[in-house]
């Protein structure tokens, strides 16, 4: 194997890399580790010092970015970090950002039952769900109209993995897709009838029946949908985020699901997790809540590792990594 230079050190890629797994409790796929040299770090200690100086790859599995800016200084042989989860807003720090190690993340591996989530949430509100369980448990016979959710306009805010995986579920419903892009192309994407750039937002807001935040949260994304845009949707417009908690400006949101100006809300995250008790959206019958757990398929823990073990066989042949993050854009 060709020898690469590498923050200014000759590394041999035919030597077998040391992984440092960073993570707040013990799981059980880190016996899918068993073939690599490697050390699981839950705290800052002298094994753990240790073994960030031995190590060349960092596997971000669980807990906040405090334990990794803690043993960051002592990285110095890392060349690639990877973290498990798909967003990485609260990962980054100056010093990982400014550092030419490459960040990955786990896009793409749980985008598929997010899609799956979005259709449910368009479901339940179209089909009005909670009326039938809540007429089945009263034993009431109550028959009322519901809504085909076909010729419907679904409109995508961020059009990343998770956007394309709802895109694609909706539209084989018959759903009319509209959603936004930082960098329109003249390029088509079958699932999509038309692209908005970010400053269009607004536009496209008020044509859709449903708007699904799959955007990933930086500076940009914050309150990305906040007063104004609730102002223009349609009365009957329901949101639904599957991205990022922040993106959505819950207080905003709040206030037009108890003056009913919208149809609903179905939320997979949210600005505060765990949602605290009290909170009402506990109690509104116009919300959907999942506690961002809509991604959990019984294998998801698996697939993130499998995908690890993937991007490891890449790093080690000298392949490109795939999901490199731009550090400074935070996706």
């Amino acid at each position: 194997m060709a020898l690469v230079t590498e923050r200014g050190r000759i590394w041999d890629m035919s030597e077998q890399n040391r992984v440092l797994v960073l993570a707040s409790r013990d799981a059980p796929q880190f016996a899918m580790l068993k073939e690599l040299p490697h050390r699981v770090c839950s705290k800052v200690d002298d094994v753990c010092n240790q073994a960030a100086k031995d190590a060349t790859v960092i596997l971000q599995w669980s807990g906040g970015r405090e334990l990794l800016r803690a043993l960051w200084p002592t990285c110095v042989n890392v060349r690639w970090v990877h973290s498990m989860a798909a967003g990485v807003d609260k990962l980054l720090f100056p010093e990982l950002v400014e550092s030419e190690v490459p960040l990955t993340n786990g896009s793409g591996v749980f985008s598929a039952s997010l899609g799956e989530f979005v259709v449910a949430a368009i479901l339940y509100f179209a089909k009005d769900l909670r009326r039938m369980v809540r007429n089945q448990t009263a034993e009431v016979w109550e028959p009322f109209d519901v809504e085909e959710i076909g010729g419907k306009t679904v409109g995508i805010l961020g059009y990343g993995d998770i956007g394309r995986a709802v895109a694609s579920r909706v539209h084989a419903m018959g759903m009319r897709v509209l959603a936004t892009k930082r960098h329109v192309s003249n390029l088509a994407d079958p699932p999509v009838e038309r692209f908005y750039k970010p400053e269009a937002l607004r536009e496209m807001i008020a044509l859709c029946d449903y708007i699904v935040a799959t955007a990933p949260l930086t500076q940009e994304t914050r309150h990305m949908i906040s007063g104004a845009e609730f102002e223009v949707m349609k009365p009957m417009a329901v949101v639904i985020n599957v991205g990022r908690g922040p993106v959505v400006d819950e207080a905003a949101l709040l206030r037009v699901l108890l003056e009913k100006r919208i149809r609903g809300a179905g939320l997979d995250v949210f600005e505060q997790e765990p949602l605290p008790a009290g909170h009402p959206f506990y109690k509104l019958e116009n919300v959907l809540l999942s506690p961002h757990c809509a991604d959990h398929t019984a294998d998801w823990q698996d697939q993130a590792m499998r995908f690890f073990l993937q991007q490891y066989a890449r790093f080690r042949n000298g392949e490109s990594l795939e999901n490199v993050v731009n550090k400074r854009l935070g996706y």
